[in-house]
């Protein structure tokens, strides 16, 4: 089938394309001075992992997620709309 056929020659590009830019980040870094900064322009400074959240910021989501799920429970005096059967069983 045709398919199969432009997906192992697809896999064959994407090796190549990767063993030409491994080269080139050879390249890049062997040079002295500079090269990893440049990189680092060129793609951007990876992050990695969750972002961070102050103190006071992390205190009003808690808050936040405390009413909401409050008043998803029914333990709040605020209104929270009909119910959908709670323990009623349509007879």
């Amino acid at each position: 089938m045709d398919l199969y056929r432009a997906i192992r020659e697809l896999y064959a590009e994407k090796k190549r394309l990767e063993e030409a830019i491994a080269s080139l980040e050879e390249l890049v870094a062997s040079k002295p001075g500079d090269a990893a900064l440049k990189l680092e322009a060129l793609w951007g400074k990876a992050r990695r992992g969750r972002k961070s959240m102050p103190p006071a910021e992390r205190r009003k989501v808690s808050q936040r997620m405390k009413n909401y799920w409050a008043q998803k429970q029914g333990r709040s005096s605020k209104p929270q709309g009909k119910s959908r059967g709670a323990g009623v069983s349509p007879s």
